[in-house]
């Protein structure tokens, strides 16, 4: 296993996601092939014209229907556990599943191999010294081991969710199809 990844790697893991007759998700594919393509540094967080790639942990409950989300300290909303990649990333997933290790004590399956089960193209708010700009998400299928999670200063509040209580958490249309498209590939 090499120790780092390359945008070519990136285009054909984003290449290879069939977003079936998801209509959101073949958009934030073409959109995330172009960044890939015409930008020079689309994992720098540092990068906002017309953004970055992000990577984000839709980590599944080990015994029941339920997936792990954080409430977002700065966003004020309850997502999926995820982030920005760091050089030391071996992988996009490793990104993702390091995240959501960090924000929440999640323990992942080691034994699960994660996969792409959604993308996500969104803009996230200016503040300080960032402009609006665009955040190109993976989002990477896990399996947690233990139903342990702990709460962190990115992640205030963290919970495992079943659908009956993705209304009430207002739990976004595209991580809502990410979640059915990992569950049907599993």
């Amino acid at each position: 296993m090499k120790d780092f990844f390359t945008i070519g790697d990136a285009v054909r893991t984003v290449l290879e996601f069939d977003p079936g007759d998801d209509g959101l998700a073949e958009k934030s594919r073409e959109l995330t092939l172009m960044l890939l393509d015409e930008t020079e540094s689309p994992f720098s967080r540092d990068q906002f014209k017309p953004g970055h790639i992000t990577c984000t942990g839709l980590v599944l409950h080990p015994d029941e229907p339920k997936v792990l989300f954080m409430h977002h300290h700065k966003l004020k909303r309850w997502l999926l556990p995820g982030g920005h990649v760091e050089k030391n990333d071996i992988s996009l997933e490793a990104a993702a599943g390091r995240e959501a290790a960090e924000e929440t004590a999640v323990e992942l399956d080691v034994t699960f191999t994660p996969f792409l089960a959604g993308l996500d193209v969104h803009g996230i708010p200016g503040r300080k010294k960032e402009p609006f700009h665009l955040h190109h998400d993976l989002i990477w299928c896990f399996r947690a081991t233990t139903p342990r999670i702990a709460k962190s200063k990115e992640a205030p509040d963290v919970m495992w969710a079943g659908d009956e209580e993705w209304d009430a958490l207002g739990i976004a249309k595209s991580i809502r199809r990410a979640i059915t498209r990992a569950r049907s590939q599993q």
